[in-house]
């Protein structure tokens, strides 16, 4: 329970669409694009930690000036450092030449970061190292103008390896093999070749070098470019790019498993990995917040001309379920209630695992990600019990006294707060000998409102690995000597791993996965798991994911079963039950983001069921490293 997950990674794009005068004279500052894009980062903190970075491009600057600037840290508190850094350079300039503190021409000659197009990053390494030269925004440098492209994004590619090997049969030596540059290199051979075309264009056409370049800003097709690039790419994407020039784009994958929302007024387009984020940021109403389509691209033309283009044909929508379990801000409308919904619609579960005995059971919850789905499970028990309240004051004696009355209205489910995370243990780092110990001392408990005869329910969004679970959470709430401890997840089983962006590569990471080879040894059916291997094994280009045979034998609650097994040992002294959502409830609670391969193993691109083959072989051949 709470294992620590990682995640790939928060976007944010803001391109101005009036002078900088016009910011200045409105909102007092000509560092307006500067201030929202901190806001827009920090809002995402929740989506990254291992770094964080920021680019900016100045439009219209005289040749020689320093048009582009980024920077990027992968220090322990990523964005106060970019921005710290930022600061420091435009105030020790300020002191420098006072007289110019709002000439808006000077600063944009003269300052860095100062500019009309902004994108930051805040990432969660899954692929490559976390070293410095892994942070977005990545920048592809040339002395055209036309030619200089950054990139940044939320996503993994399936297919790496398939799309540097093209790069390599297109001529050029990568410096890296990571699909951040794989993608932005393969994009970059594309505009190197549309603006060479247009340039010949222009030199048919007797236009000379200098006035050229206007044309191609105007002619710059981003549409053709992407649907060149993206061919072949397979995997979960939400990519956004600025061109040196100043044309911007966002790009989200065919199935929209990785999400982008924008905004657009007459004063800025906006984007974000998350719509609550521009909703605080810039103040606007949740309706005027629009979601990227799959398989489109919001492309910003220099000229500030933004427009909607289908780049490739869209796959069946998969927006990312887990995305709005787990990692997406509680604060968004709709997420909101779909954490409340799979609360509520657990909770028959629930019922039958305390036999029905709300008097003794006490609700609560673990950590602080499931406590929207905690509200949606307790609200359920109270209207469980309104009903059993009507029933016994309407089928109860004709008369009923007020005491009685009161009685009955009183009953109500009992709400506890059980656990606190110690937040001073968090990074404290110890040997792998002292380290059980520190895990169990994690949470610190509340004694004194569990009863011997009662039973603890404790809700949690998800259950990934169980390490947390086995090695803190039940030693600490078996402390509290409770007639039984029930652990239930708001999310299904996660059985198969992810391969597009969330840190979970690994199939023998898995509590449910574990579970599932244990029962086939238990019920002599050991044989499955070499019959997976050798078809994992022997096709490897197989579009069908063999793994689910590892499961077929075994129903959610058998597995769950299992689960509660492997979980505790001889020190717990309570009767243990471990409770799944069903994915039916899942796709109740979140209707219209149906990307379930988490649970379900139904990829929705063909590289995800290649790679869930290839997780297994490397699980069974015991090669502990990712499938891609």
């Amino acid at each position: 329970m709470s294992d620590q997950l990682k995640h790939e990674c928060g976007i944010a794009m803001i391109r101005l669409l009036k002078p900088l005068e016009y910011y200045q004279k409105k909102y007092g500052t000509s560092f307006y694009g500067i201030q929202k894009m901190y806001l827009l980062l920090e809002k995402q903190h929740n989506r990254g930690q291992d770094g964080a970075g920021f680019a900016s491009i100045k439009m219209d600057v005289k040749p020689g000036t320093r048009y582009i600037s980024r920077v990027r840290s992968n220090k322990q508190h990523p964005i106060q450092d970019i921005f710290k850094q930022i600061n420091t350079r435009i105030n020790n300039l300020i002191e420098e030449n006072p007289d110019k503190k709002n000439d808006i021409t000077w600063q944009l000659n003269n300052m860095p970061y100062v500019g009309n197009v902004f994108l930051g990053h805040v990432r969660y390494g899954t692929f490559g190292k976390n070293s410095i030269e892994s942070v977005h925004p990545f920048l592809r440098q040339n002395n055209w103008r036309h030619k200089n492209l950054i990139m940044a994004g939320n996503f993994n590619m399936t297919n790496s390896n398939e799309l540097l090997e093209e790069l390599i049969e297109l001529g050029q030596h990568p410096k890296e093999n990571t699909d951040t540059v794989t993608i932005m290199e393969k994009i970059g051979h594309f505009l190197d070749d549309e603006v060479a075309s247009i340039y010949q264009q222009c030199k048919e056409k007797g236009i000379n070098k200098k006035d050229a370049s206007a044309v191609i800003e105007g002619d710059l097709n981003i549409k053709k470019i992407l649907q060149r690039a993206s061919k072949n790419w397979d995997g979960g994407y939400a990519m956004t790019g600025l061109i040196g020039h100043g044309d911007a784009f966002v790009f989200r994958d065919p199935a929209g498993i990785r999400p982008a929302f924008f905004y657009k007024d007459d004063e800025v387009v906006v984007v974000a990995s998350e719509r609550p984020v521009i909703q605080t940021v810039f103040n606007v109403p949740f309706n005027e917040i629009k979601e990227l389509e799959p398989a489109h691209a919001l492309i910003i033309k220099k000229s500030g001309k933004t427009q909607i283009e289908k780049i490739k044909e869209p796959l069946e929508k998969k927006s990312c379920s887990f995305e709005r379990i787990y990692f997406s801000r509680g604060s968004d409308a709709e997420i909101y209630q779909e954490r409340k919904d799979l609360g509520k619609l657990i909770f028959p579960k629930i019922l039958k695992a305390i036999n029905d005995d709300l008097d003794n059971t006490v609700f609560s919850y673990i950590p602080n990600t499931a406590e929207t789905a905690f509200f949606g499970m307790t609200e359920e028990a109270e209207n469980y019990l309104n009903k059993e309240k009507t029933k016994i004051i309407l089928n109860g004696q004709r008369s009923i006294s007020a005491k009685e009355l009161t009685r009955i209205l009183a009953i109500r489910p009992r709400i506890e707060k059980i656990a606190i995370k110690d937040a001073k243990l968090r990074t404290f780092i110890a040997d792998d000998n002292s380290r059980d110990d520190l895990v169990a001392h994690v949470y610190d408990i509340t004694y004194g409102v569990v009863k011997p005869t009662d039973n603890l329910v404790v809700i949690d969004d998800s259950i990934v690995r169980g390490t947390t679970l086995k090695k803190s959470i039940l030693q600490i709430l078996n402390r509290l000597n409770p007639k039984k401890i029930i652990i239930v997840s708001s999310a299904p089983q996660i059985r198969y791993p992810d391969c597009y962006g969330i840190d979970m590569a690994k199939l023998g990471d898995f509590i449910a996965f574990k579970a599932a080879i244990e029962l086939l040894k238990d019920t002599n059916q050991k044989g499955i798991i070499k019959e997976v291997y050798q078809k994992c094994k022997t096709m490897p280009d197989a579009t069908e994911n063999f793994v689910k045979e590892i499961y077929n034998p075994f129903t959610t609650e058998e597995i769950s079963n299992k689960i509660g097994e492997l979980l505790t040992d001889e020190s717990i002294t309570s009767e243990v039950k471990i409770i799944f959502q069903e994915v039916a409830q899942l796709h109740e609670a979140i209707p219209n983001h149906k990307g379930d391969w988490y649970f379900t193993g139904d990829y929705p691109t063909i590289g995800g069921a290649k790679f869930v083959n290839k997780a297994f072989v490397n699980y069974y051949e015991g090669n502990n490293k990712r499938a891609y």
